[in-house]
């Protein structure tokens, strides 16, 4: 990867957590499209992902930047059993969240509204954060995601308890643990690499 530094962008940041669509500045050099091989756009998964600069950035090392994409896809996208794509949204908004990542969280939350259909409840989220009242299952949810995103040790019996309680099963708790222990990675990785930013008006 190279090690040049870009000079800060004169853009404007989102300074709350929103679900609108933003965009996000590398601190470091990304690819070119132009420069991309057959090896980096079998890393990128998916061809369209050529067009985001955190994924041309990224396909620096696109043997890993596969691993991390087919993981993620399988964590969110897998339909065999397990957790509603809609709560397997959620984690991630709470633990993007929680980590303050304004970009992660606005992705997320667009993705736990489509499939929820409750857009005002993940608006909550976003703007009240991760102690807000969602009712008792989300509630459970979102203070799992959190306590397993400060540090796993946090996790006790009574967090798999009260999973139980509202419903999960074995595989819908496994499905929340990646869920949120994905995001806490990505974010970390996403915030010590670029910033977001407000889309710029045309």
């Amino acid at each position: 990867m190279s090690d040049q530094v870009l000079q800060p962008a004169n853009i404007e940041q989102p300074v709350v957590f929103t679900q609108a669509m933003l965009g996000w500045e590398p601190w470091l050099e990304p690819l070119k499209e132009t420069q991309l091989t057959e090896r980096h756009y079998a890393g990128l998964v998916d061809r369209a992902r050529a067009k985001s600069p955190y994924f041309l950035l990224l396909a620096h090392d696109p043997d890993i930047l596969g691993s991390r994409t087919r993981t993620d896809k399988d964590i969110f996208f897998n339909p065999d059993a397990g957790l509603p794509r809609a709560e397997r949204e959620l984690s991630a908004t709470a633990t993007s969240r929680y980590n303050g990542c304004i970009y992660c969280a606005s992705v997320h939350a667009r993705f736990a509204s489509f499939y929820s259909k409750e857009n005002s409840k993940i608006q909550q989220l976003l703007d009240e954060g991760v102690d807000t009242d969602l009712g008792e299952r989300w509630n459970a949810l979102v203070d799992f995601s959190v306590a397993l995103t400060q540090t796993p040790s946090r996790v006790a019996a009574a967090h798999i308890q009260r999973l139980r309680d509202v419903g999960l099963d074995d595989a819908a708790i496994v499905d929340l643990i990646q869920s949120a222990a994905f995001f806490n990675w990505a974010n970390r990785l996403m915030l010590s690499l670029g910033e977001p930013s407000l889309p710029t008006s045309q």
